[in-house]
């Protein structure tokens, strides 16, 4: 079985895929197999005007089929050509072709004329086109002299060419000596006839080698004429003329053309100035499609023309000072052309049929019939056939009525010869295409299954689908007469076998040929628009899905072509990957995938930018004092479009290789007006903007200095404050180089009190920016300003500021200073603020010392370091907070300028109320023993007031944490050691210890502690332990409890229940029976449900009772070792805490200290 594919999508579109397939395939359809006998059909012939090549041997080609093969014979100008005669001539094997080997010997000339090829055999005669041989001839330029042309600036001139006649005729051009063609325009330009035509002469005309060549193709040979040499003389004055047309001549001319050629009229017209030529066609349109312009406009060509493009066509040549036009009417003739050629005919014996030739022609053809090349008046009468003008009929006809007609249509203009056989045939159908072919298909793509046939008469074809199938109908196919089947949308469910059946009455036959249906192939990502910086990095990614049964191959193109041989492409699966990206990258991408079967592309474009080339050509007009006009050139955009210019100016006077910045222009514009300043040396350079970024600098402009002039601004930052107490420092920011506008820079500086009647003083300073007036008064107000000048003359006034001489320490201290007391922490002061003439100075504030002198509970008096707080502004109060409770304080008040503090007021002295105590400076728990601790403690090293007593609260903490009840001792201030008795043996207290004064009770310190076990309880649980009595007794339990899981668990794996407890009821062993509570050994035992062994580690209360899940948390979980806090009555509010909480669990008063009481209750 072989594959047939059909045609991919290319140029053509689906509808014109099947729509060719079936023209070509009806032609086939008419061909007789060749294994039957039929007249010949000539196959190849040469060109009716066939110009050859004198220099080669002659090649006349005729080539024909038939069955049995024809023979062939040649006419030369209407006579029979006897090529046996001529040993220069042979005809090849097997063919009609003739060779006249005319290389070695013979002329070409020699064999000119008109020849025609018959092929014959017993079923007729075919004959070919009269073929008219010339041999092609480029002749030479007759010699002559040519004087040189002498011409007037202005006048028209035309150059003659006049080239030999050559067959065919040549290709004109004008070149010079060196071989360059010369150059045209509306003013200078080449005729259809050859000739050079100058609307108006320039001086830049003359020269002397105006060279006409003509270029004969088919020769490859070019022959030049004799230079032409030109002198245009230069006139001071020269007249300008309106329009004068130079060809054609007159205002009215006529043209004939043969349809389907190319139209071309033309109008050269000299003037001054040049003029411009414009097209026009009367009582119609220039075709839009078929018309072009040559020759800049002088030259109208309209392509394939019809006899509707005839009519007059008008030309108007047209300058400042008038016009002229020339009207050229068209005729369109036409040499004879198909409109139905005669078709080969092959009928069975008794049929009938038709001939038809009909043709076309302005003026009409004639038609005319031949039969095996005979005309047909001079053949034999035969009763099957009878002719009516462009048609024969055939009736009834027989074997003998084969042969071959040839039609004529003939003109003036030309001739058409067609061959058309009848042939009479008996046959059987035949089906010519393979058997058993396999087509493939796209989905919804047109399927085309052939099945070509022959058969005389002609056979009737049906087609069915499947091995069952119904004759397939036309309203969901199409039946081509070439026995093509034709399913318009191919689907899925088309995929099957068909067959096709042809009858006629001498038989039938049938071919199968299956259809496959794939799936397109489709781009499911496609590559998209990229924007990539010179140097940069892209990847175009193109992902393919396609049929599985199908290869598909991803070939990436550029620009339609193939992708460069560089390494810098390269191709990863789906993707196509360009490093190191320049210019030349910028284009198209495509990626095609193709299978067998169809093809699909997708395109995106990388477009490559880059910050802009600098601009260029820096250039410096419209000079003025104060401004200059900069132009320049733009560079490359780089594909980024320009959106803004920075201009930038060097001063080369003051500061030479710094570049600042002068202005912005938008991207759009090449020239801006810069404002300049005096006394400036500028050179600009520009700097290009896109959206990738900056640009280099351009080169730098020209130089250009600006005229001097008075400086245009004074200093700034201008200030007077004095350094000393008679003094006035005046300060000044001063001018940059650039603003001085000239040389010579000073300053004038000028001074005067503010509130006094005195004239302003100056003083002129250069190269400073500080100037000191000494002998002022203290602390006085000054106006003061600094003026700029030059050699050019002066600034503008300045502006006036006020400054102040020097300051002074003040002289008076507050007075009426205040305490008030607000709290233990926390005094408010009040002063009387000074007078203002004596604070000599800018006022900063108020500062107040205060120290403590001594704490009231204690009787020696220490040195504490003074304390200051400064209150800005003119503060007449202010709060001193963070003191200390119940201490004795001296505080006094001071103003201060920015000289500094004045004198100290009288000091005044407070004393702070007692506040609540802080806790007690440790807590220690000594001497434990079974029913006592001992406490001891100092007082809180911040007291606060006098001690009035102390506050003990405790609490005992069980095994799982939980408090006993709180205990609140009072204990008087003097005792500083305490022992609490009648406690219980072997537990934990947690111990709260609050310092009191007469403001209420401090903070807590906390402390936990243990009474000590019973010697003898613990020594008898030791011993138990370790007798080796009870360790095998607890072995003994122990295997028993395996033995017992063990046979459990078999007993359940077969299906049965074995109840663990009725089992132990009734094999009780004495010896492992619960242990009474009171002879200190076990607890009762538990069958608990789960049989849960009792938690490592847990505690067992003191009623020896076992807890389920008991905790074996320590005290640690209760927050020792993090902040707490009680309530005042003791109550536990939080976690514990105290100044011992972040000791270690393992301290000597951890609540997991090990003791064999513990140890025995943890077993358990």
């Amino acid at each position: 079985m072989r594959l047939k594919i059909m045609p991919q999508k290319k140029s053509l579109s689906v509808l014109q895929t099947p729509l060719i397939l079936f023209l070509c395939q009806v032609m086939s359809a008419l061909e007789v197999p060749l294994d039957l006998v039929q007249p010949p059909t000539i196959t190849r012939q040469s060109p009716k005007d066939y110009i050859i090549d004198p220099r080669e041997n002659i090649e006349i080609q005729c080539e024909a089929k038939g069955k049995p093969p024809p023979s062939f014979s040649w006419t030369r100008n209407g006579t029979h050509f006897d090529i046996d005669k001529d040993p220069l001539v042979k005809m090849l094997p097997n063919s009609g072709t003739l060779v006249i080997s005319i290389t070695i010997e013979g002329k070409a000339e020699t064999y000119e004329g008109v020849y025609q090829c018959t092929a014959r055999n017993e079923r007729g005669a075919a004959i070919s086109n009269n073929i008219v041989i010339r041999p092609s001839r480029s002749p030479l330029w007759t010699k002559e002299k040519l004087e040189q042309i002498t011409i007037l600036k202005g006048q028209s001139l035309v150059l003659p060419c006049r080239p030999p006649l050559g067959l065919p005729p040549p290709i004109i051009f004008w070149m010079d000596n060196s071989f360059q063609r010369l150059p045209q325009s509306e003013r200078v330009s080449q005729g259809l006839n050859g000739d050079l035509y100058f609307s108006n002469v320039l001086p830049e005309d003359t020269r002397e080698d105006y060279i006409c060549y003509a270029r004969f193709n088919h020769t490859q040979t070019i022959q030049q004429k004799q230079p032409i040499s030109v002198k245009v003389h230069s006139t001071k004055s020269y007249i300008e003329r309106p329009p004068k047309l130079l060809t054609p001549e007159g205002r009215t001319s006529h043209k004939e053309e043969l349809r389907e050629n190319v139209l071309s009229l033309e109008c050269i017209a000299e003037g001054l100035p040049t003029p411009s030529i414009n097209w026009t066609k009367e009582d119609g349109e220039l075709p839009i499609n078929r018309t072009f312009y040559k020759n800049f406009k002088k030259t109208l060509n309209i392509i394939h023309v019809s006899e509707a493009d005839s009519g007059k066509y008008k030309c108007t040549a047209r300058n400042s000072l008038g016009f002229v036009e020339h009207t050229i009417s068209v005729t369109v003739k036409a040499a004879p052309y198909w409109i139905t050629a005669p078709r080969n005919l092959v009928l069975s014996p008794g049929e009938d049929g038709t001939l038809i030739c009909r043709a076309n022609g302005n003026p009409k053809p004639n038609i005319s019939w031949l039969i095996n090349g005979v005309p047909i008046e001079m053949a034999p009468d035969d009763p099957s056939r009878k002719i009516d003008g462009d048609t024969i009929l055939f009736s009834d006809v027989q074997e003998s009525s084969s042969a071959v007609y040839q039609c004529n249509a003939s003109n003036e203009y030309g001739y058409l010869l067609a061959n058309a056989f009848v042939n009479v045939l008996a046959e059987p159908p035949r089906i010519l295409t393979e058997v058993d072919l396999r087509y493939q298909v796209i989905t919804d793509r047109p399927a085309m299954l052939d099945c070509a046939f022959f058969g005389s008469p002609i056979p009737t074809i049906e087609w069915f689908k499947g091995t069952k199938g119904s004759v397939l109908q036309e309203n969901t196919y199409v039946f081509h007469d070439n026995g093509t089947l034709e399913i318009p949308v191919a689907q899925k469910e088309s995929a099957d076998t068909y067959t096709c059946v042809v009858r006629n009455k001498l038989g039938m036959a049938k071919n199968d040929v299956h259809l496959e249906v794939k799936d397109p192939t489709r781009i499911i990502k496609q590559p998209e628009y990229k924007i990539v910086q010179r140097g940069g990095r892209v990847s175009f990614e193109c992902t393919v899905k396609h049929d599985p049964t199908l290869i598909a191959t991803l070939t990436w193109l550029k620009d339609y072509g193939e992708l460069p041989n560089d390494g810098r492409f390269s191709i990863d699966n789906d993707h196509l990957v360009i490093m190191n990206i320049s210019d030349e990258d910028d284009a198209t991408y495509t990626c095609v995938a193709n299978t067998s079967l169809d093809i699909v592309s997708a395109s995106a474009m990388l477009r490559v930018v880059d910050r802009p080339n600098p601009p260029f050509d820096l250039e410096l007009t419209s000079f003025l004092e104060r401004s200059v006009q900069l132009s320049w050139i733009p560079g490359e955009e780089n594909n980024s479009p320009i959106t803004e210019f920075i201009i930038e100016y060097e001063d080369a006077f003051h500061e030479p290789g710094i570049w600042h910045h002068q202005t912005d222009v938008p991207g759009i514009q090449t020239t801006a007006e810069l404002k300049l300043s005096p006394y400036v040396k500028y050179s600009f350079r520009v700097i290009a903007v896109n959206s990738i970024g900056r640009s280099l600098p351009s080169e730098a402009s020209e130089y250009y200095m600006t005229k001097a002039a008075e400086p245009e601004e004074n200093p700034t930052a201008v200030e007077g404050i004095g350094s000393e107490p008679d003094n006035l420092v005046i300060t000044w920011q001063p001018l940059k180089g650039f603003d001085s506008n000239g040389p010579g820079l000073q300053y004038k500086v000028s001074w005067r009190q503010k509130d006094g009647d005195d004239e302003w003083t100056s003083v002129v300073v250069a190269n400073v920016s500080k100037y000191i007036v000494s002998g002022t008064p203290t602390f006085v107000p000054y106006l003061v300003k600094v003026q700029a000048l030059n050699n050019v003359g002066f600034a503008p006034e300045p502006g006036i500021i006020i400054g102040h001489s020097g300051e002074d320490l003040p002289m008076v201290a507050p007075s009426n200073v205040r305490v008030n007391v607000v709290n233990s922490t926390l005094a408010e002061v009040h002063w009387e603020p000074v007078p203002p003439k004596s604070i000599r100075g800018h006022l900063k504030g108020y500062r107040i010392y205060y120290w403590k002198v001594k704490n009231s509970s204690k009787r020696n008096r220490r040195h504490v370091e003074k304390k200051i707080l400064t209150f800005n502004g003119n503060k007449t109060h202010g709060m001193l907070p963070g003191l200390e409770p119940f201490s004795h304080y001296t505080l006094n008040v001071r103003v201060v300028n920015g000289k500094g503090e004045g004198p100290a007021s009288v000091d005044q002295v407070f004393n702070t109320p007692e506040g609540v105590p802080g806790a007690p400076l440790f807590l220690k728990i000594v001497n434990p023993t079974l029913d006592s601790l001992t406490l001891e403690w100092d007082p809180p090293s911040h007291p606060n007031g006098i001690l009035t007593a102390y506050t003990l609260k405790f609490q005992p903490i069980n095994s799982t944490h939980e408090l006993g009840p709180l205990v609140d001792l009072k204990i008087p201030a003097n005792m500083t050691s305490l022992i609490l008795r009648n406690l219980s043996y072997s537990t934990r207290y947690k111990f709260y210890f609050y310092a009191q004064t007469a403001a209420g009770t401090g903070s807590p310190i906390t402390e936990e502690a243990v009474t000590t076990v019973d010697e003898a309880m613990a020594s008898r649980q030791v011993d138990i332990a370790t007798q080796g009595w009870f360790i095998g007794l607890m072995c003994a339990v122990a295997l028993l409890i395996l033995i017992l899981l063990i046979v459990c668990f078999i007993r359940r794996n077969k299906g049965g229940k074995y109840p663990v407890k009725e089992k132990e009821d009734a094999h009780a062993d004495p010896e492992i029976q619960p242990m009474k509570e009171d002879d200190g050994t076990f607890g009762e035992y538990s069958d608990a449900e789960d049989h849960k062994p009792l938690k490592k580690g847990s505690r067992t209360p003191s009623d020896r009772t076992v807890k389920k899940e008991d905790s074996d948390d320590s005290l640690v979980d209760y927050g020792e070792g993090v902040n707490g806090q009680f309530n005042e009555d003791g109550s536990f509010i939080g976690q514990y805490s105290g100044k011992k909480e972040k000791e270690p669990a393992e301290g000597n008063e951890s609540s997991e200290a090990p003791s064999p009481v513990n140890a025995m209750n943890s077993f358990v």
